[in-house]
């Protein structure tokens, strides 16, 4: 990744970490990793293990947070997720989740939260 790809990137984590916990979530993990394999968020709320994938656009880009989730990233995502549950032999349901996350040329974000994405 180029250096301002990370450092935006970076910031839309942040912010979607942020948001998740004023909602409540309980932040388990962050760039979880098991070999090539990660998971950017782990979240619990009550019965759940949110497993969220973070995508931070610039407004204008050329590719909407959505497209990126394509069959090879969710292939990953399972993969990871069901590694994670096996490691730490979780019983708690799961789901896979999607924070888009939009900044403008003021460095604002805006949250979009998709529940199951998956």
């Amino acid at each position: 990744m180029s250096g301002l790809t990370t450092i935006i990137g970076n910031q839309g984590e942040e912010a979607a970490t942020q948001w998740l916990r004023n909602q409540g979530f309980y932040i388990v993990e962050r760039n979880w990793r098991m070999g090539r394999y990660e998971i950017d968020i782990i979240a619990q709320r009550w019965d759940t293990l949110h497993f969220v994938e973070v995508k931070t656009r610039h407004i204008g880009g050329w590719q909407t947070p959505y497209q990126s989730i394509d069959e090879r990233k969710v292939r990953a995502l399972r993969y990871a997720a069901n590694t994670y549950r096996a490691l730490y032999r979780t019983r708690l349901n799961f789901q896979f989740d999607l924070i888009a996350v939009t900044v403008d040329d003021h460095n604002n974000c805006s949250i979009d939260y998709t529940e199951n994405i998956i």
